[in-house]
């Protein structure tokens, strides 16, 4: 449906639009008060013209004048509409020429504006990446920068499904964890572990724990000990054997942590290495650890492990990210001022980066320069005939009236001057 819009606004909309309206009705009421002055002193100038001989020239000069004026006014709102209705040929031109006016202009931009050299010249002449950094270094801008990455992250939190994460989430960890075998790659890792001695580390930490809570809990063991004994054996007995084997238990784990040589550490590191060789070649055990992994992580399970989790972490990821002191948006606007720092010290940095721009922009511009150029062209087409019209009157009509002004003044100018010739020719002659 055709949009209703008064004539007499040319389709201004916003502010700056009616500025530039209230200037071409200036402009329109200057030229035709020039005009209608014009007009008076011809009118007064004619009456006297037989009694003065000044008068002839002022006439001359008014005549010449009101007709530059129509002349022109003619040629300017034949550009824009067909003057007083009439439909004169070669008038209302660029309503009648909108797509061909669309055409060229998509044209020169292509040619002109998108061209490779001009392109290639002027990225030439910028370095982006030191003008990023420079921007960068300002600590508000680079909070600008966190604030839109922040927003970014929320509104993608927000977008997301979690049903949809959730599948992704758990399949990714069905076909990247649970489902490769696990027995080989514990087996190798272990394996990894037992060469560099990383197990001496794991036994004294376990020894270590060991002794203190044994020194801690003594009551614990003896418990356990005297529940292993038998109902016969007097309580004094089992006070006595619980003593002993705390005592024996205690000197057993601090030789252990104490003694690098000690035999229990050289049985641990032949079980450990045994461990390893049976994990990678027996298929026993490898189904062993296998089924033992499918009992643990049974889909179910999955599922609550991947829904918890999720949401754990949207959770705390939205809080930090809504939170402007935050310690993650701090560190963002820290990363984002030392990257614009880096810019600016690193010239083989800049000059990589704006390599690399210079060569996506000027690709993509060489690619897509007709498609770029083309957007130009179907907006043009997509414009109702009088609404390009008057787009373009009112935004150049103020200066086009100055034609009708000038030629106002050219046209007395020139009257005057073809009159006063003539009047000399004539008076030579004669």
């Amino acid at each position: 449906m055709k949009t209703v819009r008064s004539k007499r606004t040319l389709g201004a909309v916003t502010p700056e639009d009616f500025v530039k309206l209230e200037q071409l009705r200036r402009m329109q009421a200057i030229a035709l008060w020039l005009l209608v002055a014009m007009a008076v002193v011809f009118a007064v100038s004619f009456g006297l013209q037989g009694r003065f001989v000044w008068a002839g020239y002022v006439r001359a000069a008014s005549e010449g004048g009101m007709v530059g004026a129509i002349a022109d006014w003619f040629a300017v709102t034949a550009l824009f509409r067909r003057p007083l209705g009439l439909p004169i040929p070669h008038t209302n031109l660029i309503a009648g020429k909108k797509d061909e006016i669309g055409e060229g202009l998509g044209s020169f931009i292509e040619e002109n504006f998108l061209a490779d050299e001009v392109v290639h010249e002027r990225l030439s002449t910028i370095s982006g990446a030191r003008i990023s950094g420079t921007w960068l270094q300002e600590p508000v801008n680079a909070k600008k920068v966190t604030g839109f990455a922040a927003q970014a992250g929320i509104a993608g939190l927000t977008v997301l499904s979690d049903a949809d994460v959730q599948d992704l989430l758990e399949s990714l960890i069905r076909e990247h964890v649970i489902d490769p075998p696990w027995s080989s790659t514990i087996g190798r890792v272990t394996e990894q572990l037992l060469e560099a001695g990383h197990h001496h580390a794991l036994i004294d930490i376990v020894a270590d724990h060991a002794e203190q809570w044994l020194v801690t809990h003594p009551e614990s063991f003896n418990a356990l000990v005297s529940s292993r004994m038998p109902s016969w054996v007097p309580s004094i007995a089992n006070r006595f054997i619980d003593d002993r084997a705390h005592k024996e238990v205690v000197k057993f784990v601090r030789a252990v942590r104490d003694n690098e040589q000690h035999p229990f550490r050289e049985a641990a590191n032949r079980f450990l290495h045994d461990l390893t060789h049976d994990l990678q070649s027996k298929p026993q055990l490898q189904e062993q650890v296998e089924q033992f992994k499918e009992e643990i992580f049974d889909s179910p399970r999955i599922r609550t492990i991947v829904e918890s989790t999720w949401n754990s972490a949207r959770a705390s990821l939205t809080a930090m990210l809504e939170d402007e002191h935050s310690e993650l948006r701090a560190r963002m606007t820290r990363a984002v001022t030392d990257f614009g720092r880096r810019l600016l010290d690193d010239p083989t940095l800049q000059y990589k980066i704006d390599v690399w721009v210079m060569t996506a922009v000027e690709h993509l511009v060489h690619t897509y320069r007709h498609d770029l150029a083309q957007v130009v062209t179907e907006t043009v087409y997509r414009w109702d005939a009088s609404e390009a019209a008057e787009k373009i009157e009112l935004q150049v009509g103020k200066d086009l009236q100055f034609i009708r002004i000038n030629g106002t003044v050219v046209g007395s100018i020139a009257g005057v001057t073809i009159y006063t010739i003539a009047t000399l020719i004539h008076t030579l002659v004669g």
